[in-house]
């Protein structure tokens, strides 16, 4: 009786913790999404998700990939940069282009995200010889480029917050979700959105949510917000929601434009873009190519006048004429293409 105990407690201890029960037929919290979250082992489950129209938890479909590999007119051989590395979607379409001899760096300055997608691109076989993964925003692709000796046939961007990021409550990103008012690309770094709002004056504010989001009712969100303490994405959200002058159904609109502002500013997004655009031309090589994936007007006015500017002043022999946006097919399966506008250009 005694050795039929000690089995039994040994069966115990060897069974899998017993997953978290929830409301429902399906799981609703990100966290809980277990299927989502391990796609190699539910792919069926994932397969349902992106048909349905939604991303997986925890994971990013990447925004018009053949549109964007034919912008970059990929050889295998060449020598180019990812520079917001992200999930890793259109880096592995980019290095099945240029390998076997081609070598891509691939830049992202999320610490959380930048070993998962590392991984991942090792699993499918690409080794330390044709893929180099580095923690860093896109500002710093002449540098990544500078300590290699190196100067690009290709570079490539994909702005903005990805699906991952945006989707876990935990980051702060969304108002759809509680979480803590993070906003940080890198959370081991900066401000966060709570501390950046408490220290910033009504003037501030309003700036940066007509710059970066072009509030129409930034005075009066200003006066309402600013210098305020607010702990979590939901405390944000329901003070924008209290404000008067903002009617119903534009009070969503008005919460996305809050938050993006907000993290424009704290990831100091179009500072960094500034800085990568300027540094763009000695990045490339004659003939090499940039293509860029914006997803709203502040960053799109920004590629467009730096292109523009770059075609005038002899640095660039061609550049896209007006923007590319994803087909009707990819905006109904992916509704997160709908805002993308891609542009290119060449090195002269």
């Amino acid at each position: 009786m005694a050795l039929m105990t000690e089995q039994g407690t040994d069966d115990a201890a060897a069974r899998p913790p017993r997953r978290k029960r929830y409301h429902g037929k399906n799981p609703r919290r990100f966290e809980d999404k277990y299927k989502e979250h391990d796609p190699g082992r539910y792919a069926e489950t994932v397969a349902k998700v992106i048909a349905s129209g939604k991303t997986p938890a925890g994971s990013h479909i990447p925004i018009m990939v053949d549109e964007c590999l034919e912008a970059l007119r990929l050889k295998p051989g060449m020598i180019g940069v990812d520079a917001t590395l992200g999930y890793g979607g259109h880096a592995a379409r980019i290095l099945d282009r240029i390998t076997p001899s081609g070598i891509l760096i691939g830049a992202d300055q999320d610490p959380i995200e930048l070993p998962k997608t590392e991984r991942r691109l090792r699993d499918k076989g690409y080794g330390a010889e044709c893929f180099v993964a580095v923690r860093s925003n896109y500002a710093g692709v002449a540098k990544l480029l500078g300590e290699r000796g190196l100067s690009a046939d290709f570079v490539f961007a994909d702005l903005g917050c990805s699906s991952m990021q945006f989707d876990d409550p935990a980051r702060g990103f969304s108002f759809k979700h509680e979480g803590p008012l993070d906003m940080r690309m890198n959370p081991t770094r900066g401000l966060s959105g709570s501390e950046w709002l408490a220290r910033t004056d009504a003037g501030k504010l309003e700036r940066a949510l007509r710059e970066n989001a072009d509030e129409p009712r930034a005075e009066i969100i200003a006066a309402a917000l600013a210098g305020r303490s607010m702990k979590t994405t939901t405390e944000l959200a329901d003070a924008l929601r209290s404000i008067t002058g903002l009617h119903d159904d534009e009070k969503d609109l008005t919460l996305r434009r809050v938050f993006q502002a907000i993290r424009i500013a704290v990831n100091e997004e179009f500072i960094a873009l500034e800085a990568f655009l300027r540094s763009l031309p000695d990045c490339l090589k004659p003939g090499g190519r940039v293509a860029i994936l914006t997803f709203h007007s502040g960053e799109d006015r920004r590629v467009k006048k730096s292109f523009q500017a770059g075609l005038r002043d002899g640095l660039f022999s061609e550049i896209s004429d007006g923007v590319i946006t994803a087909g009707s097919e990819e905006r109904h399966r992916n509704p997160r293409s709908a805002p993308a506008k891609l542009r290119w250009a060449t090195r002269a």
